[in-house]
């Protein structure tokens, strides 16, 4: 009896050895293949200058490089506007200054900009002043963009910014909002036909609404403003203002690695998605970004930031999203680098996030299909999958736990060629410096914007099929696995 309790008790006593997470990588999602110029940035206008420089013929080379990572290949897609857009104008010959107006187009911001556009071959969005409601406002602006920039670099424009809020919210400096309290999606319809026959017949942008309440209405947006080729709409899962520390979207770094900030933000676009993809017009969330409204870089210059970024991008495209910019500007609690000159050449500071950024832009090559992944064991692991048109599978995991993780990775049928590890990693996920990507970094400063150090890219071996691989506690993987024999 005793010997027979005694065993009872050693087999409550030793917990099971958990089983190893395993992921199986099937077949494409139904989803489009990722489109050439999937990830780009969204650049307030006061940026261009602070990032490019002021010389036309000697633009910033470290900005021009890093923008170039994110693209490889393709031709930058570039948005220009945020608060901005309804903020600045090109003077009219006898018209006041707007009230809300803070800023003004100088020549050499078209000529900066131009430059810009021409060493990256870049496609651009240029956001128009909706909100001073004047053809004449509108008008004026977009036709020296146009002039000035190249008609040949101007992908569309995009009338205002947000109008969800212009009853809502003081517009720049005026003291006043910018339309009447109560303004709807009736009055901006209306507003938009008005201004829009002023402009230059080039292809529109919009809404560009900030909220989910107009996301349903984009159907109806679109079947009334044929000119419009691209549905454009914000999204951010935190925010500094208006909020307390319980609530969801309060800066922190468990709310924003939440599902609510990544799949649940996702998710958010698809009454957008739906409707748009009905009327063959695409849908891009053009500004984006970790925290809306306020400063809190122990949050968005975080480690955190750039797994919330790999994994919201990767959420993104599986919801059917064609496009993405990521905002920044100077100052920004959620900016991505910044430049200054020393001694007469470039250097820039890039942050966590950006490298985020970067991997996904490795991991989602143009023409890539997304792939469906099951998975066994660990809730804390994330895990996307794509093929590329080369046959190239890459597998992405994603550990925001404390410890590390081996899993097994069972490979699409066929497949049984040794693979290579890259891994996105630093000190903790509050970490905002000391970031890795396959070993390399920018350093504390770059004068190149290229990834410095030796590259580390561990093989792995497959074993009937299964590659075993680590993640290691709070950072990322990516399995890359050529084409098979």
């Amino acid at each position: 009896m005793c010997a027979a309790v005694a065993l009872v008790l050693a087999s409550v006593a030793t917990p099971a050895k958990a089983a190893t997470p395993t992921l199986t990588v099937g077949g494409p999602v139904t989803s489009a293949p990722i489109p050439p110029g999937f990830l780009g940035l969204s650049l307030e206008y006061f940026a261009i200058e602070p990032y490019a420089g002021t010389n036309p013929s000697a633009p910033d080379p470290v900005f021009l490089q890093l923008i170039r990572n994110l693209s490889p290949g393709q031709a930058p897609v570039l948005r220009i506007g945020g608060d901005t857009t309804d903020r600045t104008w090109w003077p009219v010959p006898g018209m006041r200054t707007p009230a809300g107006v803070t800023a003004t187009l100088t020549r050499q911001w078209i000529d900066v900009t131009h430059a810009l556009a021409d060493k990256l071959g870049a496609n651009l969005t240029l956001g128009i002043n909706f909100e001073a409601d004047s053809t004449k406002v509108a008008s004026a602006e977009a036709k020296a963009e146009i002039d000035g920039i190249g008609a040949k670099h101007v992908a569309a424009l995009e009338l205002g910014n947000e109008p969800e809020l212009y009853g809502s919210f003081d517009w720049g400096l005026s003291g006043a909002p910018g339309r009447p309290r109560g303004y709807d999606f009736a009055a901006f319809g209306t507003d938009f036909t008005r201004i829009a026959r002023a402009l230059p017949h080039i292809p529109l942008a919009g809404p560009t609404d900030g909220g989910t309440r107009w996301f349903p209405k984009i159907g109806a947006f679109l079947s009334g403003h044929p000119h419009v080729t691209v549905a454009t709409v914000h999204r951010y899962p935190l925010e500094s203002c208006y909020v307390q520390p319980p609530q969801a979207s309060y800066p922190t770094i468990p709310h924003m690695l939440s599902s609510a900030s990544t799949s649940a933000l996702a998710r958010s676009v698809i009454p957008a998605v739906h409707t748009a993809h009905a009327r063959h017009v695409p849908v891009r969330v053009d500004e984006i970004n970790t925290i809306s409204c306020g400063w809190d870089p122990a949050v968005s210059r975080s480690f955190a930031s750039a797994l919330w970024a790999l994994d919201t991008l990767f959420e993104l495209a599986g919801v059917g999203v064609d496009g993405v910019n990521i905002h920044t500007f100077p100052g920004a609690t959620y900016a991505l680098f910044r430049f200054a000159q020393v001694g007469g050449r470039w250097r820039g500071v890039v942050m966590p996030e950006y490298y985020g950024l970067d991997m996904f832009a490795q991991a989602a090559p143009p023409g890539s299909r997304l792939l469906t992944v099951s998975r066994t064991g660990s809730r804390r692991l994330q895990a996307f999958a794509t093929r590329a048109p080369d046959g190239t599978t890459r597998v992405v995991v994603i550990n925001e736990g404390a410890s590390a993780r081996t899993l097994r990775v069972r490979a699409p049928a066929g497949s049984g060629v040794a693979g290579t590890v890259e891994r996105l990693e630093a000190r903790s996920l509050s970490a905002r410096v000391g970031v890795t990507l396959a070993g390399q970094s920018f350093g504390a400063s770059t004068a190149t914007g290229v990834l410095a150090g030796t590259r580390s890219t561990p093989a792995v071996t497959p074993v009937r099929g299964e590659y075993t691989v680590r993640v290691p506690s709070s950072s990322a993987t990516m399995l890359r696995l050529p084409p098979a024999s």
